[in-house]
């Protein structure tokens, strides 16, 4: 892939789901809905605050992500579809380690 993001923008591959039920059913193409979670296959630099600093972004490159229905603009690049957009319509990270939230005394 040959695209840098710039800023707090990242380029995410919409990951595919499963086209059957558990039950054994096929759903056809025309009646599902486009994924709401992907791959983050590259990022920006960071989101550049008020004063000039740089703060780098939470994901990194190969998280899974969830995002919400119409986030960001769809790019193809050689025959792919991605998605460009922002940190701010990242929902959540799938598959990340629970960060420990310590008491202050």
């Amino acid at each position: 892939m040959n695209i840098r993001p710039l800023y707090d923008r990242m380029v995410v591959k919409r990951t595919e789901e499963e086209e059957t039920t558990r039950s054994g059913i096929v759903i056809p193409d025309s009646a599902k809905e486009t994924p709401q979670q992907g791959e983050v296959m590259a990022i920006g630099k960071g989101k550049r605050l008020d004063d000039g600093k740089m703060v780098a972004l939470d994901v990194q490159v190969g998280d899974r992500i969830l995002f919400g229905k119409y986030s960001g603009n769809e790019i193809k690049l050689e025959g792919t579809e991605y998605i460009i957009m922002r940190e701010d319509d990242v929902l959540g990270v799938l598959d990340a380690a629970p960060q420990v939230l310590s008491k202050a005394s």
